[in-house]
């Protein structure tokens, strides 16, 4: 099976490219990007006018399979993936039961390769169902083939059980997700703690309590030279204490949502629930810290934390709704109206922080449209102009805060493995 990209804008910072050409793919693979290729395919896209890029790669979302599938599923996330251009998913353990043994890595991994729709990495818990208590099956669930490890959702309160996964982890080449925000602080409180908290009457969360998390994870990586990855950094502090780590050669990552990087607290004063998130949205100077360290390289990527609820779970007053939202399949449009095409990131930048460097970081095989490389493409069209309606996504939680936002530059078709799995919007039939 041969698949021929024509003419298309090809981007892709891994090789430094960014030019007019084609691409021409074989057997899954990419076989050549070049100018002008006559070889005969079996199918021919006409990308002119648009971006090539490599397959964009989301680090943290929330399938929600096994156990609660009333909120997302294998199925409609990979395909909520597909329609948003994003190629490879990394999907997080607070699932029920727990992604805390192997054998739940491999359901996951074999549902995926079944139902799926794009490429879905597994990661991990640190402790036993999330409970903080003791390790979970690392080793055991790394040899089927767990990326990372989390307790996504839940701060690993006990600093020595913390310390032991990452002395445990120096031993394999995989990188502990820290979800930083300290328990305690962050129990009774509903949105960022600030002006806004205080005028619309909600109690909020100090954005200290992310300082906190933030500092402890890192002086454990100095200490034990273990990766650790700080998850949705959305504190200004946090991402001073990340730079500092950077600077002392710590083995430090991080990431940052696209929703912490374009909205502010301001968004709750609706009292919607679809502005319900943890960490919570915080104040234009956080927002304002949280672009400068993906400038400046603090930050390494981009993700969505796609985190569906069943619509009903959401229907409720502001405090007792759960936090997060989906976010797979406006991540990309958002990327590019309020960062892109205000001249705040580069195209350039954009692919890297959502395709190469996180295939770099987790040491993926995607992330590139290097030959032999898998051929996962993201085509982009940067001037499309189109407006977010929940009612047409495919995923289950259809929550977002992004509703009715206008929207300029879209992804138009995603390719996984050499197949299109989404063209002009609709998601192909398998």
């Amino acid at each position: 099976m041969k698949l021929l990209i024509k003419n298309g804008r090809v981007v892709d910072p891994s090789q430094k490219l960014d030019e007019i050409c084609d691409v021409l793919v074989a057997d899954g693979k990419i076989a050549k990007v070049e100018k002008n290729i006559t070889d005969k395919a079996d199918e021919t896209y006409d990308a002119a006018g648009k971006v090539v890029a490599p397959g964009f790669i989301d680090m943290h979302t929330h399938l929600r399979e096994p156990g609660l599938e009333a909120k997302e599923s294998i199925r409609t996330g990979t395909m909520a993936a597909a329609a948003g251009g994003i190629t490879t998913i990394a999907c997080m353990p607070n699932t029920k039961p727990a992604i805390s043994t192997s054998i739940v890595v491999s359901g996951i991994k074999e549902r995926a390769a079944k139902e799926g729709y794009v490429n879905v990495e597994v990661i991990g818990s640190i402790s036993k169902d999330e409970e903080g208590k003791e390790l979970a099956e690392m080793g055991d669930m790394l040899e089927k083939g767990a990326v990372a490890f989390s307790d996504d959702g839940h701060y690993v309160y006990s600093s020595r059980l913390l310390m032991n996964a990452a002395k445990y982890m120096t031993s394999f080449d995989a990188p502990l997700i820290s979800h930083s925000i300290e328990s305690e602080l962050n129990a009774d409180g509903y949105m960022h703690e600030g002006a806004v908290s205080a005028k619309i009457g909600v109690p909020g969360v100090p954005s200290v309590a992310e300082d906190i998390a933030v500092a402890r994870d890192v002086l454990v990586a100095g200490y034990t030279g273990a990766h650790i990855h700080i998850a949705h950094v959305a504190s200004k502090g946090a991402a001073d204490i990340i730079r500092q780590a950077k600077a002392k050669g710590y083995p430090v990552t991080a990431e940052v949502t696209v929703h912490h990087l374009t909205l502010t607290d301001e968004a709750c004063m609706s009292y919607s629930t679809a502005t319900r998130v943890s960490p919570p949205l915080r104040s234009q100077d956080h927002v304002d810290a949280m672009r400068a360290a993906l400038l400046d390289g603090t930050i390494d990527m981009i993700v969505t934390d796609h985190a569906p609820h069943a619509p009903e779970e959401k229907d409720v007053e502001f405090r007792k709704a759960p936090n997060g939202f989906c976010g797979l399949e406006t991540a990309v449009g958002v990327v590019l109206t309020d960062l892109y095409h205000k001249n705040v990131l580069t195209l350039e930048q954009v692919v890297d922080k959502m395709s190469c460097s996180p295939a770099r970081i987790f040491n993926l095989k995607g992330g590139t449209l290097k030959a032999g490389s898998p051929a996962d493409i993201t085509i982009l069209d940067l001037d499309k102009v189109w407006t977010v309606d929940s009612k047409k996504f495919y995923t289950v939680g259809k929550v977002t805060p992004f509703e009715g936002k206008q929207c300029k530059g879209k992804a138009v078709a995603t390719v996984v493995a050499g197949k299109f799995v989404m063209k002009d919007g609709a998601v192909c039939e398998k």
